[in-house]
């Protein structure tokens, strides 16, 4: 069942909803769930919140997964740029203009006010290895940094067509200066039309300067300890469509250990 509350988002003075998905008979057991937090929260679970008209279509996976949690989609704003701000940890040019990002703070939100929030009201485990966070795009550019910045409260991430290498120097400084316990599980992905093609023969899930950058990154995190995972997605595009596709690859791999076949799934 889906939860929608309103939750006061202090940088820009507004609430922003919370969907919130609880599994469908919480309220006729006793236990707690792990929570995986996710940027985005409209476009995760109804066409008709989507921004363009379709969702990830999470609402059938989850009714079907063997594992029961809480998913917490978190909306941002609607207006002009502030999603790019609100989403962005960084001060960065972006489609022609200059981001100042307040991505920390959107960090500093969700640590100290919707995630205490979510503890408080619904019957969660609420420690480092039952929390995730997630997103696609920019929110999967916050997804690094929040599991890396903020190492000590998510143990997992979902970082799902993420651009890397359009931060990469940004990210490492903050690889650079962050610890990573071991116990930390990171999901990468981009799909074959979201980068630059590669010349003839060139591999684009190796060759393209965007597999570059998340290999490099992936490897990189693996040295620190943690497992990683990186998924080419063939075909894929940058849309809610191609993202709902992986929905198995990376809640499969985080939360349960597993790892698909290429090609599986899609």
């Amino acid at each position: 069942m889906i939860v929608k509350r309103d939750m006061y988002y202090e940088p820009a003075k507004q609430n922003r909803m919370l969907h919130i998905w609880l599994p469908d008979d919480y309220y006729e057991r006793d236990e707690r769930y792990p929570v995986m937090y996710m940027f985005d929260g409209h476009n995760l679970f109804y066409d008709m919140d989507a921004t363009y008209g379709k969702s990830w279509g999470f609402i059938k996976f989850l009714e079907g997964w063997e594992k029961k949690i809480i998913l917490v989609g978190m909306e941002c704003s609607h207006d002009g740029d502030a999603r790019l701000t609100e989403y962005c940890p960084y001060v960065k040019w972006m489609f022609g203009k200059k981001i100042e990002g307040i991505g920390e703070m959107t960090c500093q939100w969700i640590i100290h006010r919707v995630k205490p929030f979510i503890d408080r009201e619904y019957r969660t485990y609420s420690h480092r290895e039952a929390t995730a966070i997630g997103g696609s795009s920019m929110g999967g550019l916050m997804s690094i940094y929040a599991v890396i910045a903020h190492n000590d409260v998510f143990s997992k991430a979902a970082c799902v067509s993420t651009g890397v290498s359009f931060s990469e120097k940004k990210i490492y400084e903050d690889f650079d200066r962050n610890e990573i316990d071991p116990d930390t599980k990171i999901y990468f992905s981009w799909g074959e039309f979201e980068v630059d093609r590669v010349e003839d023969g060139g591999d684009p899930a190796f060759d393209t300067r965007e597999a570059k950058a998340t290999w490099k990154l992936a490897n990189n995190l693996q040295g620190r300890g943690a497992d990683t995972y990186v998924f080419f997605q063939p075909g894929g595009t940058h849309s809610e469509a191609a993202w709902e596709k992986q929905i198995p690859y990376f809640m499969d791999f985080l939360w349960l250990d597993y790892r698909h076949e290429y090609n599986t799934i899609l």
